[in-house]
């Protein structure tokens, strides 16, 4: 069973035939599909399955925490399943794919506190962008 379904089923979600395609589909490392992909990859498992439902599953899935929604540019949302260990993401800046970073030290604690205005910070969310490998060799 994926960690996703897990952490859904600990937290007594109903697991219906539709949720667990979608919980399914977003299994996984460097996760970051969009509602249409999520959509797509989840018709090939279940055929029957709406668009709308995708994107209902998708809304409550954020709205328990355990999928992060990312927008990193002004492309379609994508869908992070990668909710409880924090990171960033390391994004291409030609084809858009995404990758889950996790860089040692604190950037919360790197801002300087005549840096803050005031705010008390909660969190922080680094995006670092740049080419992919695969962009690269197409250059």
């Amino acid at each position: 069973m994926s960690d996703l379904l897990e952490r859904l089923r600990g937290r007594g979600w109903r697991m219906t035939a539709q949720r667990r395609v979608v919980a399914e589909v977003l299994d996984g490392d460097h996760v970051h599909l969009t509602a249409d992909e999520v959509h797509a990859r989840a018709v090939s498992r279940l055929p029957e399955i709406s668009r709308a439902t995708v994107y209902n599953t998708l809304g409550e899935m954020v709205s328990l925490g355990e999928v992060l929604e990312v927008s990193t540019d002004r492309r379609a949302k994508r869908y992070d399943p990668n909710a409880h260990r924090p990171h960033h993401h390391l994004v291409c800046a030609r084809c858009g794919a995404i990758r889950d970073v996790h860089p040692a030290g604190n950037p919360l604690a790197d801002l300087p506190t005549d840096e803050r205005y005031g705010f008390t910070v909660s969190d922080v969310e680094v995006t670092y962008r740049g080419i992919c490998p695969t962009c690269a060799a197409t250059a």
